[in-house]
């Protein structure tokens, strides 16, 4: 099962860290039960997974899922809890069945294979599955997988820590919740995707800080894995109920506007590395992350481009489908 670590370098005086949200396992007969959903959604013709027919059986077939995963989808998406973080275990994921890892910029899942079909059924419970179409040409399932090319860029091709983030914080319309499915870990078996909720770190702050993060003073431009070059307006870093807020941040992209902004900035920094853990996936597993209230990132790793790197399939869910309307042509999946 997965192993989750607390920060090993935490800051003088930081919070004790630890994983509070639920890892649920399914059983081997849920297990059973989701591999026959799975396969019979995955050859809906035509089978592929930007495909909106397909999309509309695969939405149905998640109504399907074994009920005491879907009541754990369900109560998540109600409260994503304290650590805003779901890892599921013992999917249906056969390792032998798979290509070698991709290795190419822009690597995404357009058929309907069995992990992109899980993927896809597991976020769906949990609302609509979206895209971006400056992001690897709008593909609903993306590869997070090492690039050579891309080694040490902040993205998800590079093999260098990437700074915790909010995914794709620049933009009105980013996603709620992030799907992370392993299919191959990497070779030292440790590598972690880094999680931080507000909801621990918040404690830590000031009231000065608070006030100043509440406040519109902050930029936040695109991730390099955008090919547009955009930026938001001025914004507020927390937002919402100011004992519970929402967090939007990208710790290499966001930058503060006046000195206090910049200093407020480096503080929450601080205060989610102190309160951080690493879920190290393994494959069969998958990690949900509330993007509204928790910033992820990775630790390093050396990927050694022999076809056996760690793989994940990345999904996007809006809670609210409705609400970005404006911005998917078609009202289909792909937002401008």
């Amino acid at each position: 099962m997965t192993t989750i670590l607390a920060s090993t370098d935490p800051p003088a005086g930081a919070a004790e860290s630890a994983m509070d949200s639920p890892i649920f396992v399914l059983t081997n007969a849920e297990r059973d039960e989701l591999a026959r959903l799975v396969r019979r959604t995955a050859r809906v013709e035509p089978a592929l997974v930007d495909d909106p027919g397909w999309q509309a059986s695969a939405r149905s077939a998640s109504c399907a899922l074994p009920p005491r995963l879907s009541a754990t989808l369900r109560a998540y998406r109600h409260d994503a809890w304290l650590e805003g973080v779901l890892v599921l275990g013992n999917l249906p994921l056969d390792g032998k069945l798979l290509p070698p890892t991709p290795t190419v910029p822009e690597s995404v899942e357009r058929d309907a294979t069995g992990p992109s079909t899980l993927a896809v059924l597991l976020a769906s419970e949990l609302g609509s599955i979206v895209a971006f179409r400056d992001e690897k040409d709008g593909a609903l399932v993306q590869n997070v997988v090492p690039v050579p090319a891309l080694a040490g860029s902040q993205s998800n091709g590079g093999s260098v820590y990437l700074r915790m983030h909010t995914e794709n914080a620049f933009h009105p319309h980013r996603p709620d919740y992030v799907g992370l499915l392993c299919l191959r870990s990497a070779h030292d078996g440790n590598t972690g995707t880094v999680v931080a909720s507000i909801r621990r770190a918040l404690p830590l702050l000031d009231d000065a800080n608070r006030r100043v993060l509440g406040e519109a003073r902050f930029l936040t431009e695109a991730p390099p894995s955008f090919r547009a070059s955009n930026s938001s307006s001025p914004l507020p870093v927390l937002d919402g109920a100011p004992e519970d807020p929402d967090i939007c941040v990208d710790f290499n992209t966001t930058r503060g506007c006046d000195p206090p902004a910049v200093r407020a900035l480096d503080d929450l920094r601080e205060a989610l590395t102190s309160v951080r853990c690493e879920v190290a996936l393994e494959p069969g597993e998958m990690v949900l992350v509330d993007n509204r209230i928790t910033v992820h990132g990775r630790v390093a790793f050396t990927p050694r481009y022999d076809g056996n790197d760690r793989w994940l399939h990345r999904v996007y869910v809006h809670a609210d489908h409705r609400r970005s309307r404006r911005h998917r042509p078609g009202n289909g999946a792909v937002l401008l």
